[in-house]
């Protein structure tokens, strides 16, 4: 693939202001002059969106967890086919909400089905395309589910309604995850105010790409 531009995935447990802080990047990097792309997984593009929904409707509380792993990892193609890799050509600085990361730390670690066999049907899916950059939106489980549970603007999925002890072990998966990949992975502390978390998000990505 003909790579011109740069590849960024946030990554972190459910409530940790990922999305508004995506948001928040990209307007600023774009009237910088950056050509940006804001996409999300699941999701992103019709196809992708379509499995979203299955995944997370709330009714769906008998998929079996191998089922739920090839459904992300499917839209993951799609994602990547449809609209990352014709952006990343085009030179499109790519913010992605969750990506590989996710689905390690949520099917292989909190779901038992192993990081690593996870990693092997991802690898299939991204075929060998991997972040330049992934930043980590450290927070509590606890913390995070609590401000899902406060956003009367968020509709609660499937995963929102898991047990916190299901939380407790996605968060153990992402540090796993962490260690396996330390070089590509930077935390952030979700903790702090929104506007805080924001600066320090671009100075992370400043001091890299900028």
């Amino acid at each position: 693939m003909d790579r011109k531009g740069i590849f960024i995935t946030i990554e972190g447990p459910e409530g940790a202001g990922k999305t508004t802080v995506i948001s928040e990047i990209g307007k600023r990097l774009q009237n910088e002059g950056h050509k940006v792309l804001l996409t999300r997984e699941p999701g992103g593009i019709k196809i992708a969106e379509d499995i979203r929904g299955i995944i997370l409707d709330n009714d769906n509380t008998a998929m079996d967890p191998k089922t739920e792993a090839l459904l992300y990892a499917a839209a993951r193609r799609q994602h990547l086919v449809e609209k990352v890799i014709p952006a990343l050509a085009e030179g499109y600085l790519v913010l992605c909400d969750r990506f590989v990361d996710s689905s390690l730390a949520y099917q292989g670690h909190a779901r038992g089905i192993g990081i690593d066999d996870i990693m092997k049907i991802n690898e299939f899916a991204i075929d060998g395309l991997m972040p330049d950059l992934t930043i980590f939106f450290d927070i509590d489980p606890a913390e995070g589910l609590a401000r899902v549970m406060n956003n009367q603007e968020r509709e609660q999925n499937r995963l929102d309604k898991e047990a916190l002890s299901f939380h407790e072990s996605v968060y153990e998966g992402y540090e796993e995850v962490i260690r396996r990949y330390e070089q590509r992975i930077i935390r952030t502390d979700a903790n702090l105010e929104k506007e805080l978390v924001t600066e320090n998000v671009y100075q992370i990505i400043a001091s890299r790409f900028m």
